[in-house]
């Protein structure tokens, strides 16, 4: 992978139409290893779009996106997943009758590079029960791991989502509004999980919450209609103009 002088992810002049709708428009951002960048902005700023075509999603219509020293831009996602690059939703993707253990043991033989068995001792595969192992422990959900998922609470269920995208071991991770839904006690449970993310990675994270936002984040990039209109310091963005008229400063969350 790239040293540290170089972004674990990088997107240069992204842009993406839908017939006459810019959705996104030219945007360029970086993300550092051992760093949390978050991407906030008002509703249709085009922060999920952004986050969809850096995943491999959504296509682009212009534009470069790197990984590390490599240019992923017409990878589709699964070749980027492989690579490297994983992402949660905004929805809910686990296998609600399957048990948590399950979920994350797929995740890892998925990205394992044997053949996907879906019979036969596939806990005989150290790799994978490592992986499987190590993702549970790591979301906090070890005793939790043989509960059907659909048992799980809603903050369990987004922790269990963290455990199938650190299953697949990336150094990239896109979390898309990973806060949705939750309670106060969950919240600060997830913003501690996310926090402990970026060790030896890079997190991309694009959140409503604007008391996580300005607590996890080294970075910010504020995006409207499409375009990037402000990034740097958590300080240096809550104190921009720009920013303050088109986001923060009408207490709107996006």
């Amino acid at each position: 992978m790239a040293d540290n002088s170089t972004p674990m992810l990088r997107a240069i002049g992204l842009s993406r139409h839908f017939g006459g709708l810019t959705a996104v428009s030219d945007v360029s951002l970086d993300v550092m290893r051992g760093e949390i960048h978050a991407v906030i902005g008002p509703n249709g700023a085009g922060k999920s779009t952004l986050i969809n075509l850096l995943s491999g999603d959504l296509s682009l219509n212009a534009g470069e996106i790197h990984l590390g020293e490599r240019d992923i831009t017409k990878l589709r996602a699964d070749k980027r997943a492989l690579a490297g690059l994983g992402r949660s939703y905004q929805k809910t993707t686990i296998f609600q009758h399957f048990s948590a253990q399950e979920n994350v043991r797929l995740a890892a033989q998925a990205h394992a590079r044997a053949p996907l068995r879906m019979s036969g001792d596939v806990y005989a595969d150290s790799e994978i029960v490592r992986c499987t192992c190590y993702a549970l422990d790591k979301a906090g959900l070890t005793a939790r791991a043989h509960l059907t998922a659909s048992h799980l609470s809603h903050g369990e269920q987004r922790q269990l989502e963290i455990a199938m995208v650190l299953a697949t071991e990336p150094h990239v991770i896109l979390l898309d509004e990973p806060l949705a839904g939750m309670g106060q006690a969950e919240a600060r449970h997830m913003v501690s999980l996310i926090a402990s993310l970026k060790q030896d990675r890079a997190v991309l994270v694009v959140e409503h919450d604007m008391d996580a936002v300005f607590e996890l984040a080294d970075r910010l990039t504020v995006m409207a209609d499409g375009q990037v209109i402000a990034s740097g310091a958590p300080q240096q963005v809550r104190n921009d103009p720009a920013v303050k008229l088109a986001y923060l400063g009408d207490g709107d969350a996006a």
